[in-house]
C-alpha cells in the first residue's frame, strides 16, 4: 500500500511507532493482515477490539507486547498517554498546513476567540465562569420568566375554566360528573404544567445562546478536566450535558462512549442531571416558601445533582467499575459568534413543543387517569361526588404517607403527586393542581361575561410585560419589582404552603426543600426507565431505579432533619 498522504509526527512517536514496525514485521501473520505504520499508530492509541484481533494471530502477542513498551517509553519521555501524543501530533500537523495554506495575508496573533479562551477555558478560572454562567440561566428563568407564571395561571383558572363550563352547560351536561372531569381534570391538569411553559422558554432559549455562541463546548471542555480528576470518563460530560434537556436522549447519547463500562457508568449518573420536566416542581416549591430567593433555589437544584453525580461516579469508578484510565476527550472548539435569531429560536421551538406534545398526550392521559381514581368513592359518597382522602386515590396516597414524615412531606398530598412523578416529573404539578383544586365550585365559572374574561386576559398579559422588565435588573440585585405585584395567585401556591406546614409541623421550608431534593434524585420518568433497559440491560435498569430512589429519600430525610437540628426552618 503505497502512502498518498504522510503524516509526519515528533521524534519519540516516530520511535515508538518504529519499535513497534519491527516486532510487526518479524510476525507475518500480523504484517500480512495490516499494514504496519497504521497498526502501529492504531496500538499506540490503545484500540481494545484491534488487540483483540492481534492477540488471536500467531506471534500477535509479541507485537501486543512492543506495543505496550513503547507506550511506556511515549508516557516517560512526552509526559501524556500515548493516545494523547499521537492524537496532539495529528491535530499538529493539520494546523501546521491549515497554516501554510491560509498564510497569506494572515498574521500569526492570536484571535479573538484565543484570547478569550485564555480565561474561559482555564483550568481554574474556567470552573466558576461557569457556574456564574448556569447561575444567570437560571435566576432568568426563575425570577425574570416566572412574573408570567401568575398571569397563566390566572387565565387558565378562570377565563378558559369558565369558557368550558359555560360551553358543557350549552350542551347541556352542566352540573354532572363530564364538567368535573373537563374542568378539574383536562383544564386543571394540563393547564397545571403549561402554567409553567414561561420558565421553559426562558431555561431553553438561554442554553440556546450559551449553544450557538460556541461557549456550551468550553464548558464541556473545563468539566471534562474536573471529571477526569474524578475518575469519570472524559466524554461523559457530554451525555451528562444533554440531561439538562431531557434523561432519555442523554441515556442514549452514551452510545458515544466507547467502552461498555463507561457507558453503563454514565447512564446511571445520567439521572442525576436536573432535566426540564423537573424545573416547574422547583419554580412551584421556591415561590411558595423562597419567593425572594427563586433563582438561588432553582441553580442549587441543578448543582446538587451535578455534585451527587460527581460523588457517585467517583467512588464507582474506584470500587466496582474500577478499570484503565478513559480515552481522552478529542473536542473542536468553534469560535465565538454572535447568536442568530434564527438557529436560537429554532432550538427554542424544538425543545418547547416537545415539552407541549407531552403536556398534550402523557399528561392529559395521566390528568384523566389521576381524576378517575380521585372520583372513585372507598369512604363514602358516589362517583365523581366524594372527598379526595376517601377516594381511591387519597386512600392509597395515605398508606404510603408514614414512608415520608421523617423528611417532612408525609402527608397523602405530597405522596400522591410524586406516585404520579413516575409517570412524568410534569405531573407532579399537574397532580398538585388536581388535588388542591378539586374542591372548587363550578358554578363560580360563569358570572363575568366573554367580554370581561377578554379585559382581564389583556390587562393581564400588559401588567406581566411590566413586571418582566422590571425584574431583568434582579439578575445583578437591583430589585425594581413590587412584591405585592409580583404575589403568586392564591390558589394552588397558598394550598401547598398550607399543606407543607402542617405535614411538616410549622417547618414547612425545610419540607419544600426535601421535597425538591426528592424531586431530584429520584426515578426520573417511564421513558427513561425503558431507555436505561434498552442501553443498560435489565440488571442496571433496577440498580438504577432501587437506588435513586433510597438515596433520593435518604437524602431528603438528612435535609429536612438536619435542618430542624439546625433551627433552619
Amino acid at each position: 500500500m503505497s502512502d498518498a498522504l504522510h503524516v509526519e509526527y515528533a521524534a519519540e512517536i516516530e520511535a515508538a511507532v518504529a519499535t513497534i514496525e519491527v516486532a510487526i514485521a518479524a510476525s507475518p501473520a500480523v504484517a500480512n493482515e495490516f499494514p504496519s505504520r497504521w497498526l502501529a499508530l492504531e496500538l499506540l492509541e490503545n484500540g481494545d477490539d484491534l488487540r483483540r484481533r492481534i492477540t488471536a494471530l500467531e506471534g500477535g502477542q509479541s507485537v501486543i507486547d512492543a506495543a505496550e513498551v513503547a507506550m511506556a517509553d511515549l508516557r516517560t519521555h512526552h509526559g501524556d498517554q500515548a493516545s494523547i501524543a499521537v492524537a496532539g501530533g495529528r491535530y499538529d500537523w493539520v494546523q501546521e498546513v491549515a497554516i501554510e495554506i491560509t498564510r497569506a495575508g494572515r498574521s500569526d496573533a492570536p484571535t479573538r476567540s484565543d484570547r478569550i479562551d485564555r480565561v474561559l477555558t482555564h483550568p481554574f478560572a474556567g470552573v466558576p465562569v461557569f457556574m456564574f454562567a448556569m447561575w444567570a440561566v437560571f435566576k432568568l428563568t426563575a425570577d425574570v420568566a416566572a412574573v408570567f407564571l401568575d398571569w397563566i395561571d390566572s387565565v387558565v383558572n378562570g377565563p378558559v375554566a369558565r369558557w368550558v363550563a359555560s360551553a358543557i352547560g350549552a350542551m347541556g351536561l352542566g352540573d354532572t360528573w363530564f364538567e368535573d372531569l373537563m374542568v378539574d381534570g383536562v383544564v386543571a391538569g394540563v393547564g397545571g404544567i403549561l402554567v409553567f411553559l414561561p420558565v421553559l422558554i426562558a431555561l431553553y432559549m438561554a442554553l440556546a445562546v450559551l449553544e450557538d455562541s460556541g461557549y456550551m463546548a468550553r464548558a464541556a471542555l473545563v468539566m471534562d478536566r474536573l471529571m477526569r480528576r474524578l475518575g469519570l470518563p472524559a466524554k461523559s460530560f457530554l451525555p451528562m450535558l444533554v440531561g439538562f434537556g431531557c434523561t432519555v436522549p442523554a441515556i442514549y447519547a452514551t452510545r458515544t462512549l466507547e467502552r461498555r463500562r463507561d457507558r453503563v457508568l454514565t447512564g446511571l449518573l445520567v439521572p442525576f442531571m436536573s432535566c426540564g420536566a423537573r424545573l416547574p416542581v422547583y419554580v412551584l416549591m421556591a415561590a411558595a416558601f423562597f419567593p425572594n430567593r427563586r433563582g438561588t433555589v432553582v441553580f442549587g437544584m441543578y448543582l446538587l445533582g451535578v455534585v451527587v453525580a460527581l460523588i457517585i461516579g467517583f467512588v464507582a469508578s474506584k470500587t466496582v467499575m474500577s478499570t484503565s484510565a478513559a480515552p481522552p476527550l478529542m473536542l473542536e472548539l468553534p469560535s465565538y459568534r454572535r447568536p442568530t435569531l434564527r438557529a436560537v429560536w429554532f432550538h427554542t421551538w424544538k425543545r418547547t413543543s416537545s415539552f407541549v406534545k407531552d403536556a398534550g398526550t402523557i399528561i392529559l392521559a395521566t390528568s384523566i387517569v389521576l381524576w378517575v381514581l380521585m372520583a372513585i368513592p372507598i369512604g363514602g359518597g358516589s362517583f365523581a361526588d366524594t372527598a379526595i382522602e376517601d377516594s381511591a386515590f387519597g386512600r392509597t396516597a395515605q398508606v404510603a404517607a408514614p414512608v415520608f414524615e421523617p423528611a417532612g412531606f408525609g402527608s397523602w398530598e405530597a405522596t400522591g403527586a410524586l406516585a404520579t412523578g413516575f409517570v412524568a416529573k410534569e405531573v407532579v404539578v399537574t397532580s398538585m393542581a388536581q388535588i388542591y383544586g378539586t374542591d372548587r365550585a363550578i358554578e363560580d365559572l360563569t358570572d363575568p361575561s366573554f367580554a370581561d374574561d377578554l379585559a382581564e386576559v389583556g390587562s393581564g398579559f400588559v401588567d406581566a410585560l411590566r413586571d418582566t422588565a422590571l425584574a431583568v435588573p434582579g439578575i445583578i440585585g437591583i430589585d425594581l419589582v413590587d412584591d405585592d405585584a409580583e404575589a403568586a395567585s392564591a390558589g394552588l401556591i397558598a394550598a401547598v404552603t398550607s399543606g407543607f406546614d402542617a405535614a411538616s409541623g410549622g417547618h414547612g421550608a425545610l419540607a419544600a426543600l426535601a421535597f425538591c431534593v426528592f424531586v431530584l434524585l429520584y426515578t426520573p420518568c417511564v421513558a427513561a426507565v425503558a431507555a436505561a433497559r434498552r442501553e443498560l440491560g435489565s440488571r442496571w435498569m433496577w440498580t438504577s431505579i432501587i437506588g435513586q430512589t433510597a438515596l433520593a429519600w435518604s437524602m431528603a430525610v438528612v435535609t429536612f432533619q438536619i435542618g430542624k437540628l439546625l433551627s433552619l426552618g
